[in-house]
């Protein structure tokens, strides 16, 4: 999608969500700038949402993410998001969210 990215990964409990959120970005924006002249200008946004999926669920959430054009044909990422948010009883202030 052109402006999120869905991404379903097992992690080693022994590091923090936030350290490994911060080498996704960084190794990744380096690759894209490196490797994908056109993407020089690419840069992550400073937040980012995480849920934790059962690994039972695992195929239904790769077919999700398999899907996204299709899902984003009836909502935007933003209505998704905050969907996602309130599935899961996640409180939320809206004015924080989107900065």
């Amino acid at each position: 999608m052109p402006d999120h990215v869905h991404l379903l990964f097992q992690w080693r409990t022994d590091e923090s969500l936030a350290t490994l959120m911060r080498k996704l970005k960084a190794h990744s924006s380096r690759w894209a700038h490196e490797t994908l002249p056109a993407f020089s200008e690419f840069a992550w946004q400073e937040g980012y949402g995480a849920f934790s999926v059962s690994s039972s669920q695992t195929d239904v959430v790769k077919h999700y993410i398999a899907n996204q054009p299709a899902h984003h044909r009836g909502r935007t990422f933003q209505e998704e998001f905050l969907q996602l948010l309130r599935v899961h009883g996640i409180e939320f202030d809206e004015r924080y969210i989107w900065d």
